[in-house]
């Protein structure tokens, strides 16, 4: 009898696993800056000979000023790409079925360091937290609390200049899907803005999510965020960076459900697919730099699509690796051009590691 029982939790256990390695993700996807003109060459090689032979159907490129905006030329970066340099990068993901995403940081990351980035330098009317001023050398932490600046999302000018950006970049990409960023936003509300002093951080978190959401259903495409601002910080052991600290995170009840949650963890593999799911999002798991995470993940998100109901399996998309600095320096490391630590070899071997494990038979 006790022979009988330990054969049966084997054959359960073993049909358990057979059933998560047949998962099948429909997105397996990869993020990383756009390149400058000068850079779009190698690129272009990268994506054929690498992307491509690794089955990568999802290419999200931050662009941000990277592009000769028509629209608002005053707020290109120097050596952006043209409309024809963007063409090529179109014509080559058509060519092999990726779905191409631009990227512009919306709300947050309107800063970085000590740099302010061109929207806050042109319109500095848009600044939430105009009273902080950039230092000349930037520390965290610090007494003002400032990791990147954020603009006003009550301010009644700043739609009418950032959708003119995204129109404009979802145009030239010939997108279906845009991704806004949002993520690390800890400057929302704040106390001295005129017009979002003493409201509620996640109804405006929620407000700018929705009115994004609602500007691309116009033409049909679809809104990507990263999803730590929609994470409780506090109560979930998460912290400022994974999750939300300022009380945002209860905007996952407000904002609409067809928004596509990308959920980054690069520490540990946290969970937190299935309280997205759960929440009736569809979400993506993202790792960055450590290899037996994304491995730990891509197993997690297995399971949890095989073993889940159909509504609930259908809302786990995929993974997609995350690289955090530009492609060149990216590229360098990853083709062994030169000599890493290995901190700075971490993108390129996690990105290895999570493409075997997601092609592994």
């Amino acid at each position: 009898m006790k022979l009988k029982y330990i054969t049966s939790i084997i054959l359960i256990t073993l049909t358990f696993h057979l059933k998560a390695q047949e998962a099948s993700f429909e997105v397996k996807g990869f993020c990383i800056a756009a390149p400058k003109s000068k850079g779009l060459p190698a690129f272009l090689k990268f994506i054929q000979q690498d992307l491509v032979p690794r089955k990568v159907n999802t290419l999200l490129l931050r662009v941000d000023f990277n592009y000769q905006y028509k629209s608002r030329p005053e707020l290109r970066d120097e050596d952006a790409l043209s409309e024809e340099e963007v063409k090529q990068l179109v014509n080559v993901c058509k060519e092999n079925g990726i779905n191409l995403i631009p990227q512009i940081n919306l709300l947050g990351h309107q800063s970085w360091a000590e740099t302010t980035y061109n929207l806050l330098v042109k319109y500095p009317e848009f600044d939430e937290t105009p009273h902080v001023k950039m230092p000349e050398k930037y520390e965290w932490p610090n007494e003002d609390g400032l990791y990147c600046k954020s603009y006003c999302p009550l301010h009644p000018e700043v739609h009418g200049v950032v959708f003119d950006l995204v129109d404009e970049i979802m145009d030239v990409f010939e997108a279906k899907d845009f991704h806004a960023g949002m993520d690390e936003v800890f400057y929302i509300g704040d106390d001295k803005c005129p017009r979002c002093s003493g409201l509620d951080k996640a109804e405006l978190f929620a407000g700018e999510v929705t009115k994004i959401r609602n500007h691309l259903t116009l033409k049909d495409r679809k809104l990507w965020i990263w999803g730590d601002r929609l994470l409780d910080g506090k109560t979930t052991g998460l912290g400022m960076w994974e999750a939300s600290m300022n009380n945002t995170h209860r905007a996952i009840d407000l904002i609409p459900k067809d928004v596509v949650i990308c959920d980054w963890h690069y520490e540990r593999p946290e969970p937190t697919a299935a309280y997205f799911a759960m929440k009736g999002f569809q979400v993506i798991t993202c790792p960055w730099n450590k290899p037996e995470v994304a491995k730990k993940q891509v197993t997690d998100l297995k399971i949890l699509k095989a073993h889940s109901n159909q509504t609930l399996s259908g809302k786990y998309l995929g993974m997609m690796q995350t690289v955090w600095s530009g492609p060149e320096s990216f590229m360098e490391v990853y083709y062994e051009e030169v000599e890493a630590n290995e901190r700075r070899k971490g993108p390129s071997e996690c990105f290895k590691t999570l493409f075997e494990e997601l092609n592994r038979k």
